[in-house]
């Protein structure tokens, strides 16, 4: 049974700490993108009034309609290579079209069952990841991934029904692999004899950045520094003892409440937390942002 589509997803409020957010609408926002958007949800039982949140989609990336800074350049550099595209500038494009998609998509109230997890970013306020199911029913990353205008790339954690998320992962990358053969979205303009090499290019480039923060992490980070909530993945991997994969399920488990919780995370045992304890800290988190309540 495909887990996307599972009945379960609409009647259950919680799975693991996710929190299901019924009635939840999209806001027009320059900063909107194909899986990046500002939303506003509805406070909750007993409560008026409305709570505004930037939402990013777990598993799921699409390509970007801007870049205004030298990172968002090397990010969209990395899409055309991955989708093999030789020109970068058609990444905004594909990129444009995702926004577009979305918007359409999530026209209606929808869903969205989130764990509040810290997904960084630019936004005044921050993104939270979550996984967003549209009226119809439908996940929204994977109606992405299958239209081609998302790739299974991103965040993990466990769904809204209990998939494990290495499952959810492999349905996605079949999902993607489908959308690719077929040429859909960003895959129409994929070049099939230069995709090889072009990624590899990508690979290497990445070696040899690891390789750089390698010589240079671990040995600058000072003690309680890094918040297991807030820390991206270079800066997981500056503490001594914590590579690339144990960076991602880190992230992937969160939000925790004391760094004691790390010990739920696998490949972590109370050898390894008592090296990585003195370099880690759990600040307390933001309240959401509210906005007066709504008059009806």
């Amino acid at each position: 049974m495909r887990w996307l589509f599972s009945l379960l997803l609409v009647g259950s409020a919680w799975a693991g700490d996710l929190t299901k957010l019924s009635d939840v609408r999209l806001v027009e926002n320059p900063s909107n993108d194909g899986d990046s958007f500002v939303v506003l949800a509805p406070l909750g039982a007993g409560q008026a009034g409305e709570r505004q949140l930037h939402l990013r989609l777990y598993f799921v990336d699409c390509p970007e309609s801007v870049a205004t800074t030298d990172a968002d350049a090397k990010r969209v550099r990395e899409q055309a290579r991955y989708f093999g595209i030789t020109d970068a500038k058609k990444v905004f494009e594909f990129g444009r079209t995702a926004k577009e998609f979305t918007t359409n998509a999530l026209a209606q109230p929808f869903t969205v069952y989130t764990a509040f997890s810290s997904a960084l970013g630019r936004s005044p306020g921050g993104r939270i990841y979550a996984f967003v199911i549209t009226a119809d029913g439908r996940d929204l990353g994977r109606l992405l991934v299958e239209t081609g205008f998302g790739r299974a790339h991103g965040s993990k954690r466990m769904g809204p029904t209990g998939a494990r998320a290495r499952d959810i992962q492999v349905e996605l990358q079949d999902v993607e692999s489908e959308a690719m053969v077929a040429r859909r979205g960003i895959w129409a303009a994929t070049d099939p004899l230069a995709i090889s090499r072009l990624r590899e290019e990508q690979r290497a480039e990445d070696r040899e950045i690891k390789e750089l923060l390698r010589e240079s992490s671990g040995k600058h980070v000072a003690p309680a520094s890094v918040d297991l909530n807030t820390a991206d993945a270079r800066d997981l991997q500056s503490i001594p003892g914590i590579g690339p994969v144990l960076a991602s399920r880190i992230i992937a488990a969160r939000p925790y409440k004391t760094v004691d919780s790390l010990l739920r995370v696998t490949g972590i045992g109370p050898r390894l937390l008592d090296k990585i304890r003195p370099y880690l800290v759990v600040r307390p988190a933001a309240e959401p942002a509210k906005v007066s309540a709504t008059v009806k």
